[in-house]
């Protein structure tokens, strides 16, 4: 019978990471449906990638909301492994209109209701996921930054947040990696490819823990994605304090 030899018990090597000869990327992760969280999360500590969390309290594929209870420790591995976090709002509605000077209309996307909020509503809108954050993992790396629900901002509500201590942070131009469009159309080697052709230095990289709609996880081309832009010599960092 024929037996290993010595170098076939030897330990795989991990992989070199580049040194950041073509730039650096902000991959950026809102909080989604939360079905590839896991799958996500492995691969981002496979690479060594450190990434920005955008938080809400949505709605999960585990019948549960992204800031209950459940998700106590992923939130708080993730804080562990350096990823570094901001507001994505409570709930997760979106700003559809201004009211005057000093308010913003606040609408449930689905139809369900909507308010408006003055300074303090807004301000508490913010803090709130950051809060539940900060109760369940006190040394997480919280930055002073805030994205829109589908980055839908009014001026009022830019500079009501901005009042309150948080600055808008979108996503840049070939950073919207495509994981919330149907699959059928963007298949998960189309969305790799476009992105491995168009990233350039410095772009702000926008995906989910999982989107509900997309029959195709975009979780399954992950690690690919960070390894192949690895490959070109990308690395990546979390947001500056003062956004990107």
């Amino acid at each position: 019978m024929a037996t290993r030899g010595a170098h076939a018990q030897a330990p795989l090597a991990r992989p070199a990471l580049p040194q950041c000869r073509a730039g650096t990327l902000h991959l950026t992760i809102d909080t989604g449906w939360g079905r590839e969280a896991e799958m996500i999360a492995a691969a981002l500590q496979r690479r060594e990638v450190r990434a920005t969390l955008f938080l809400a309290n949505e709605p999960t594929a585990r019948g549960d909301t992204s800031l209950g209870p459940a998700w106590a420790g992923f939130w708080r591995a993730r804080a562990a492994e350096g990823h570094a976090f901001a507001s994505h709002t409570w709930r997760h509605w979106y700003f559809t209109g201004d009211v005057g000077h000093d308010r913003v209309r606040y609408a449930n996307r689905r139809g369900k209701g909507d308010e408006v909020l003055d300074a303090a509503a807004l301000r508490a809108e913010l803090s709130r996921p950051i809060e539940a954050l900060r109760a369940i993992a006190p040394e997480a790396r919280v930055l002073p930054l805030w994205r829109a629900p589908g980055g839908r901002t009014t001026p009022n509500a830019l500079r009501l947040a901005a009042a309150a201590g948080f600055h808008h942070q979108g996503w840049s131009a070939n950073g919207f990696l495509g994981d919330e469009l149907n699959s059928t159309t963007y298949p998960n080697d189309r969305l790799l490819a476009q992105a491995l052709a168009r990233v350039r230095d410095g772009e702000v990289l926008l995906m989910h823990w999982g989107v509900r709609s997309r029959r195709e996880p975009f979780g399954l081309v992950v690690e690919d994605l960070l390894a192949g832009l690895q490959a070109k010599g990308y690395c990546f960092a979390p947001l500056p304090a003062q956004g990107a």
